[in-house]
């Protein structure tokens, strides 16, 4: 692991885009208290993540109106609305992707994320395009943290140990990694960010004088 790594492995979700079940629910739950109740009780992060890890809408939406039939139609809309949980991109990270891309830097992303909410997403969002490969993690049926998406994603990407830095915003994402002999950066800001790159040679501007720097 002394060498430089050549290639930059970003997270997407809380890295590259916001997202949230907040943002579609505070449309259609007026009373502050019964949308907290609805996002800790019914529609939560821990029943999403079945999706990221491969279950389809269908099923999972069937088992949640089953145990709260009184939300059902709460419940179904969050499959055809899901677009509408996505938040903006992060501040200043579509422009470092841009900047990677613009020096040629090989651009991977291993991402946590429903393979039918994906395929919804994906066009919406032509920064990836930048990219060469994308693991998701739904279409894998394997999920961050564990080892072996790693080792499917540095087959796939054609990567040798050390050859790529990671950035994710989860520490348990990013222990893995390095785990599993990856250079990796858990992800808090875009600054941050920048710095790290740049601490592994790759070629982007500090932070100051990055493209569209906030004064």
């Amino acid at each position: 692991m002394g060498e430089q790594p050549k290639s930059v492995v970003f997270d997407v979700g809380h890295v590259l885009y916001d997202w949230d079940p907040r943002y579609l629910y505070q449309k259609l739950i007026a009373e502050p208290d019964a949308l907290e109740d609805f996002l800790s009780q019914v529609v939560t992060r821990e029943w999403h993540y079945q999706h990221d890890a491969g279950r389809a809408f269908a099923e999972t939406s069937a088992e949640r109106i089953a145990l709260f039939p009184q939300h059902r139609a709460l419940i179904e809309v969050y499959g055809p609305r899901w677009l509408e949980t996505i938040g903006d991109p992060l501040p200043g990270m579509a422009e470092l992707v841009q900047e990677l891309a613009d020096a040629q830097v090989p651009l991977f992303a291993i991402t946590n994320f429903s393979a039918e909410f994906w395929a919804m997403f994906r066009p919406t969002a032509p920064l990836f395009d930048l990219f060469a490969d994308i693991l998701v993690s739904g279409a894998e049926r394997l999920v961050k943290p564990d080892p072996a998406i790693y080792a499917l994603a540095q087959a796939r990407f054609g990567l040798g140990t050390g050859e790529a830095l990671f950035i994710d915003d989860n520490p348990a994402n990013v222990a893995a990694a390095e785990a599993a002999g990856w250079r990796a950066h858990r992800f808090i800001g875009e600054t941050e960010a920048r710095e790290a790159l740049r601490t592994c040679g790759f070629p982007v501007s500090p932070a100051s004088a990055a493209p569209g720097a906030r004064r």
